[in-house]
């Protein structure tokens, strides 16, 4: 491969490297990354299927959690095909377009799992605090709403990125050491000044992500407030674990990613390829997991899916 490093040039095509330096491992590296999106796909489909189809489910949690597989599903698939398309058949080049598409899906989706999941925090809070009123407050014409008003944040806070990254002339190189594109790792290889797009970006992660953080916090505080006033241990013990699924979630989704910024911020002396590789992992590990947390833990679906599999051996 030439090298692209001009700086009378705008370019449109760029290269993604995959993992740098271990190029002779993509094949394998390829693996776990096949096999956990397979995972993430036929788990959370099988999720959205037993749902959809249970009138008993058909309660604010199942349908959040719905929900909240259907952007798991947009989330794995927004960066691991190409990823495996790079490791299998060395399909590198991307052109300026499809990787603004990727990093847009990308990004809408993880502020569209975060606002679903502080959804989530506010659905448990209201099972605990109001459980006689539970059903009557979250109907299911406010979920509908409640789930458009997840996306569309998502989706405008996101859009302007576009504009920031299509006003930019990318004369510096074309050569992007990642599996996937990213909004500031591809603004820094633009001539101009971006510092616009640095605070915007910054702006949206404190006002959807951080946010969001916060609130869940606060709900959580209300919620263990109410349990411990509950005078019965067990009908205690029965509130905490309605909330354990969504607990594991929570740190499954938000833990990777902190963990990541954290080493890419002050593990400078931490490989790059190890960079990379954390951050593919907290692109499938929520996708992957978490249909098997809320199987594990929630009994109406995992009784669902045991039926669901004796049919299909029968």
């Amino acid at each position: 491969m030439a090298s692209f490093n001009h700086t009378s040039v705008n370019h449109i095509v760029f290269y993604l490297l995959g993992i740098p330096g271990r190029e002779d491992l993509h094949v394998w590296i390829s693996i776990p990354f096949f096999i956990s999106y397979v995972f993430a796909l036929l788990g959370n489909g099988l999720l959205i299927v037993i749902i959809l189809n249970k009138s008993t489910l058909h309660e604010p949690m199942y349908l959040f959690l719905c929900m909240l597989a259907r952007v798991d599903i947009v989330f794995a698939t927004t960066t691991e095909p190409k990823a495996l398309a790079i490791f299998w058949y060395n399909s590198r080049e991307i052109s300026l377009n499809s990787c603004i598409a990727q990093l847009y899906f990308q990004h809408s989706s993880f502020i569209s799992e975060s606002g679903i999941l502080l959804i989530m925090a506010f659905d448990r809070y209201i099972a605990i605090c109001y459980p006689l009123r539970y059903t009557m407050i979250l109907s299911h014409s406010l979920i509908g709403k409640i789930g458009v008003a997840a996306f569309l944040r998502a989706h405008c806070t996101i859009f302007p990125m576009i504009f920031l990254l299509k006003r930019l002339t990318f004369c510096r190189n074309n050569i992007l050491p990642h599996t996937f594109c990213e909004h500031i790792g591809l603004a820094k290889y633009a001539c101009d000044d971006i510092r616009i797009n640095i605070w915007y970006g910054f702006f949206v992660l404190v006002s959807t992500v951080i946010l969001d953080i916060v609130l869940i916090f606060v709900s959580y505080v209300l919620i263990l407030r109410a349990v411990f006033h509950i005078p019965s241990q067990d009908a205690r013990h029965k509130a905490l674990n309605t909330c354990g699924s969504h607990v594991c979630v929570i740190i499954l989704f938000y833990g990777p990613g902190i963990f990541s910024v954290l080493t890419q911020r002050f593990g400078h002396h931490i490989p790059l390829h190890i960079h990379i590789l954390l951050a593919n992992i907290s692109m499938l590990a929520p996708p992957m997991l978490n249909p098997i947390i809320y199987g594990v833990k929630t009994k109406q679906i995992r009784d669902q899916v045991v039926y669901v599999l004796s049919l299909k051996q029968k």
